[in-house]
C-alpha cells in the first residue's frame, strides 16, 4: 500500500485513478464515489455491503479526534463543562467529510484485495 495513493484517494491497484468523483473541497458531493477506476477499470465495490466495515475506521477517527480535543481543552483552556460538549459535537460534524472519505479509502486499501500482484 502506497501512502501517497491513500492520501490522494487513488486506486489501490494502479495508484492512478481517483476513488471519489470530486475533490474533498466540494463538500456538497463529498460522498460520490466512482463505481470503477477510471484508469484500470477495477470495481471499487468488491462485494455488496463491503463498506460497512469502514464504519469501524470512521469510529476510530472520531474517537481519536474526541480524545485530542478533550485533552487540549482540559490542559490548555479549562472551560466550563458545556464547552466540552459543544466543541465535541461541532468537531464531529465538521469532520464528517474527511472521516467518511478516508475511512473508505483506508478500508479499500487494506481489505479490498485489489493490490497489484
Amino acid at each position: 500500500m502506497k501512502s501517497s495513493a491513500v492520501w490522494q484517494g487513488k486506486c489501490p491497484r494502479c495508484g492512478q485513478g481517483d476513488i471519489f468523483k470530486y475533490p474533498l473541497s466540494r463538500i456538497s458531493k463529498f460522498s460520490e464515489m466512482n463505481a470503477n477506476c477510471p484508469h484500470c477499470s477495477v470495481s471499487f465495490t468488491p462485494e455488496p455491503g463491503f463498506y460497512y466495515g469502514a464504519l469501524f475506521v470512521s469510529y476510530a477517527f472520531n474517537v481519536a479526534l474526541m480524545v485530542i480535543i478533550s485533552i487540549i481543552l482540559y490542559f490548555f483552556i479549562s472551560p466550563p463543562d458545556w464547552v466540552y460538549g459543544v466543541s465535541l459535537v461541532v468537531a464531529a460534524i465538521l469532520s464528517i467529510p474527511f472521516s467518511f472519505r478516508y475511512s473508505r479509502i483506508l478500508f479499500l486499501h487494506w481489505f479490498g484485495g485489489l493490490q497489484s500482484k
